[in-house]
C-alpha cells in the first residue's frame, strides 16, 4: 500500500485594487515563476500575519504604494504540482497614496471590466478573474461606499 505525501498549502493574498473604475494588474517579470503572465499583485502570508496585514505589506514591497483593504473575498485553491497547492485569497481594496514603482513586476496596467480577457493570466488567478467579471459592479460599489464612509 502506498501513501501520497500531504500537499503543502501555501496561503497567498492578492488585491483587487480599484481606482477610477479600473482594477490594477501586474505582469510577472522574466525572473519570476510563470514569466510574463498577468496576476493580481500580492504575496505569501507569513507566519503570525493576518491576510490584511500581508496584502498591505506585499503591495508596499512590490509596488511602493499604500493601500486600504475593504474586505476579504472567497479564496480559491490551485494545484501547481503534486506537492504544492496555492490558496489564493483575494481582498478588495483601494489606493491610499504613493506612486507605483516596479520593484518586482515587469509592468502594471489598469484594466476595465471589458478588458479582463485581453491579458494572459497566471492559472491561479483565473477563478478570481471569473468572479471579478461576474461581480464587478458589486465589488466596485463596495469599494466606493467604503471610501465614502471612512
Amino acid at each position: 500500500m502506498t501513501f501520497s505525501s500531504p500537499k503543502n498549502i501555501i496561503s497567498v493574498t492578492c488585491i483587487l485594487l480599484f481606482h477610477q473604475e479600473k482594477v490594477l494588474v501586474a505582469q510577472r517579470s522574466l525572473e519570476m515563476d510563470l514569466p510574463l503572465l498577468w496576476e493580481f499583485p500580492g504575496g505569501k502570508v507569513e507566519k503570525g500575519e493576518t491576510e490584511e496585514v500581508c496584502i498591505v505589506r506585499e503591495i508596499r514591497e512590490e509596488l511602493g504604494i499604500e493601500i486600504g483593504v475593504v474586505e476579504r473575498l472567497e479564496a480559491f485553491d490551485h494545484n501547481y504540482n503534486d506537492r504544492k497547492i496555492i490558496r489564493l485569497i483575494p481582498l478588495l481594496g483601494y489606493w491610499v497614496k504613493g506612486e507605483i514603482s516596479l520593484l518586482e513586476h515587469s509592468q502594471v496596467t489598469w484594466l476595465a471590466q471589458t478588458q479582463l480577457s485581453e491579458v494572459e493570466w497566471a492559472p491561479a488567478d483565473l477563478p478570481i478573474v471569473k468572479q471579478l467579471e461576474r461581480y464587478w459592479n458589486n465589488y466596485h460599489e463596495k469599494v466606493l461606499n467604503f471610501q465614502n464612509n471612512h
